[in-house]
């Protein structure tokens, strides 16, 4: 069973700022990609497969307190072609930051990831702090990955906040299943034209 620790990790409510950011649900609903629910489905069928397998091998990488973050920090600038997804990754990395360092102030590690941390980093060393595996911070990325889109979609297209839950529900054996050993690369560029796409409209909900 999961620990309170995984469960407050992946909360969220946990403030981290992840409320603000749509990952890539807004752009993508504006192009006319997400409309409804099986649209949504099948957008966060991809993110899981791409940027959350991404991420889930980021944060497993860097939950460990001896981790040379400042590589890993520059793993994830790789994995990140677009600029106007980097910046996100970037302020939602100092917000949860924010955060990790009210709720575990003994790990004084987690100066030394610096000023603005990539967030997949930041949610690693956050796990580290707390005491979860690396198996655990994974599928708090991976899972995250999903939710916040999910979450963003309700508020975006009025859809059905159950039925949206019962999607994540089906796509949850496959956050189970995420591979999280290494560092993968998978390539996802419509989330990079999405993102790109998503700085240049004139009314925005969302930061990204």
């Amino acid at each position: 069973m999961p620990s309170a620790t995984v469960l407050l990790l992946a909360d969220a409510r946990f403030p981290a700022g992840g409320h603000a950011h749509s990952g890539g649900v807004e752009p993508a609903h504006i192009t006319g990609a997400v409309t409804n629910l099986s649209s949504l489905e099948l957008f966060l069928r991809g993110r899981l497969h791409t940027s959350g397998v991404t991420a889930a091998g980021l944060a497993a990488a860097a939950c460990d307190s001896h981790a040379n973050w400042a590589v890993l920090d520059a793993e994830a600038d790789a994995r990140m072609p677009s600029a106007a997804q980097r910046d996100a990754s970037r302020r939602q990395g100092r917000a949860l930051l924010r955060a990790v360092r009210a709720a575990w102030p003994k790990a004084d590690y987690l100066e030394h990831l610096g000023h603005a941390p990539h967030h997949p980093v930041v949610l690693g060393a956050a796990a580290a702090a707390a005491g979860c595996t690396r198996e655990q911070a994974a599928h708090i990325a991976a899972y995250q990955s999903v939710a916040g889109p999910a979450s963003a979609a309700v508020r975006l297209l009025g859809l059905d906040p159950i039925a949206v839950s019962a999607i994540v529900a089906r796509i949850a054996p496959e956050i189970d299943r995420i591979p999280w050993e290494d560092l993968p690369f998978p390539s996802a560029p419509n989330l990079d034209i999405l993102a790109e796409v998503h700085t240049t409209a004139e009314v925005r909900l969302f930061e990204s």
